[in-house]
């Protein structure tokens, strides 16, 4: 069984804010020396269009 609209309405704003919060922390590391910050900005971006 699938998720509900509902649900899938709350898991997307739940990624959109925990992608705004770390491209927040990005801005000041611009030479990308946080890889996992970089690279979990990556990851939820690829979740975000597949949601």
């Amino acid at each position: 069984m699938g998720m509900s609209k509902s649900d899938l309405v709350r898991k997307r704003n739940s990624i959109k804010t925990r992608l705004e919060e770390l491209e927040k922390k990005a801005m000041n590391d611009p030479l990308k020396r946080d890889r996992a910050l970089h690279e979990e900005i990556a990851e939820l971006k690829k979740k975000l269009e597949n949601c």
